[in-house]
């Protein structure tokens, strides 16, 4: 069975498109946010496919980049090395490798090189948010500034 994913805006609707006719059609998802996010669907055109519902509110681009962590808690002293798995405006995704002392809540900052033309270093503080084995998710601040460069890498 086929698998479409499809984001939803910030006003609650998705365009679904069955990947066998293509013939598209706007959802009204704000039943399923706080549901199950995987529906199966039937288009008219008979075919049946799985509808994956992406609630995110930022483009998460996925990539795969080197960089460092230290964790900035205090009293909570670590750091080494990443590997960033995914990015977006909001939050980033990484993998360490090896034991790690990390847990939701505490602040890290990173330092990581994008594989963009100029090759940009970012240093970014974020939080994190989950901690599945060695895979950690982060969130930016909301106060944190936007670099242009990172809204450029993720729109190619």
């Amino acid at each position: 069975m086929a698998e479409v994913k499809a984001y939803v805006r910030c006003n609650n609707t998705a365009t679904v498109t069955c990947p066998s006719c293509s013939a598209s059609r706007i959802l009204a998802a704000e039943p399923y946010r706080h549901r199950k996010h995987a529906l199966k669907v039937r288009c008219r055109c008979g075919c049946v496919f799985i509808l994956r519902l992406d609630f995110r509110r930022h483009y998460r681009k996925t990539t795969s980049l080197p960089g460092t962590y230290a964790i900035t808690t205090p009293g909570r002293p670590g750091g080494g090395v990443i590997h960033i798995r995914n990015i977006s405006r909001g939050g980033i995704g990484f993998t360490v490798s090896g034991v790690h002392n990390m847990e939701e809540g505490l602040t890290v900052d990173l330092d990581f090189t994008l594989n963009d033309k100029k090759r940009t270093r970012l240093r970014k503080t974020a939080v994190i948010r989950s901690v599945n084995g060695n895979y950690i998710g982060c969130q930016f601040p909301e106060n944190d500034s936007f670099e242009k460069a990172l809204g450029f890498y993720l729109r190619r």
